[in-house]
């Protein structure tokens, strides 16, 4: 396993003298705050044991959405909180992707075409469960957006969770998907998914004045599958909603120039390598930043936090008809923060001062250390 803070020091000035001309700013921020994340280049905190008074200098996280090492707990904190407003009832995973053929329009555009994209392909199913002879009534929806491929091209795509049901809030009614005789694993027809979603998106960039390229495919991809409950598809979605798109340890070398890493290949199942240089695998990872303030997870339908009026009369409507109190329904357990211990007496510290610049950090008393007992040795 190799740090991508070390990748970045060895590689990240080759890669703006190469790339720097068509870098955007959220990259070149991401690409100077993963750098020093958790080193000792970067600013410290001051931490003090709440037992022992023991003091230590440690490394402050970048805390950058990107970075595989930080928002791990943001990234258990969504997944909890999307689990905790799963509806009973059969899910699915619904995605839409472009065509190759509009990746670099896409790329030019990014703000204004992946929200056009994840709008779009709401309203595709926004659209379908109220024309749906059961449903007839609105959806909700978790949206994450993503634009890697496991071989981390690009290759812009958003992800929907979406339970079978949909709510009428003028009559007031929750309606459910009926099992059909063959299971539940069908929900809407994923060719006429394509093409409404289609003709959406390509409204959308007509309205905007956007130049569409030549020769585009008649026919779209727009995949749609049964997945349980729903917890597993959240979890996958989780994955890369806080920690980049790739995991420290699926990098395997950097040798003369060039960095191997792992990925998993989606046809056969099985892992497979790739090497790259050095530059080139830092632009592979940092095309993937999105805008500053761009939000890549969405809540739509009666699942959006603002839907509050939809949400309570959800709670009152089917968790009733499942035996249980809405007051139960909106009890939540929060995982804590992990906290930092103390190497001395294992007691929780707490941090006192933050921001400490690197050449002030060096100038700090060393750590106190203690005796067996758990005492500040004098």
């Amino acid at each position: 396993m190799i740090a991508l803070s070390t990748l970045i020091e060895h590689f990240g000035q080759a890669f703006l003298v190469q790339h720097g001309t068509n870098a955007l700013p959220s990259q070149r921020q991401a690409l100077n705050a993963m750098k020093h994340c958790r080193s000792s280049l970067g600013p410290g905190m001051l931490a003090q044991c709440g037992d022992c008074g023991v003091t230590r200098v440690v490394p402050h996280s970048c805390g950058h959405r990107n970075c595989p090492h930080c928002q791990h707990f943001e990234s258990q904190r969504w997944i909890e909180r999307q689990t905790q407003a799963l509806v009973p009832g059969s899910y699915f995973l619904i995605t839409f992707t472009l065509p190759a053929e509009l990746r670099a329009l896409v790329w030019q555009h990014q703000r204004l075409l992946y929200a056009a994209l994840m709008d779009c392909a709401w309203a595709t199913l926004r659209t379908f469960s109220y024309n749906h002879r059961q449903l007839q009534g609105s959806p909700g929806a978790v949206a994450v957006l993503h634009t890697h491929s496991r071989r981390l091209e690009f290759h812009p795509h958003v992800h929907l969770a979406m339970p079978a049901a949909a709510l009428d809030a003028d009559k007031d009614l929750w309606r459910s998907l009926r099992k059909s005789a063959k299971g539940d694993g069908y929900l809407f027809n994923h060719k006429a998914l394509a093409k409404v979603f289609r003709a959406k998106f390509l409204a959308a960039v007509a309205e905007v004045g956007l130049q569409l390229p030549p020769n585009l495919p008649d026919a779209w991809v727009v995949d749609c599958k049964s997945v349980g409950d729903g917890q597993k598809a959240l979890v996958y979605l989780g994955r890369y909603l806080y920690r980049g798109v790739i995991q420290e340890r699926d990098i395997l070398r950097c040798e003369d120039g060039q960095v191997t890493y792992r990925w998993r290949d989606s046809k056969t199942g099985k892992p497979a390598q790739r090497s790259v240089s050095g530059v080139e695998f830092l632009r592979l990872v940092l095309q993937h930043v999105l805008p500053k303030g761009f939000r890549r997870a969405r809540n739509y339908g009666f699942l959006h936090p603002n839907s509050k009026r939809l949400i309570a009369l959800l709670r009152l409507l089917v968790f009733r008809s499942c035996g249980k109190a809405p007051a139960e329904a909106a009890q939540t357990t929060k995982s804590e923060r992990p906290k930092l211990l103390c190497r001395c007496c294992g007691a929780a510290m707490a941090i006192v001062r933050r921001r400490i610049l690197p050449e002030i950090a060096l100038l700090i008393t060393p750590p106190l250390q203690c005796n067996r007992e758990g005492f500040a040795a004098s």
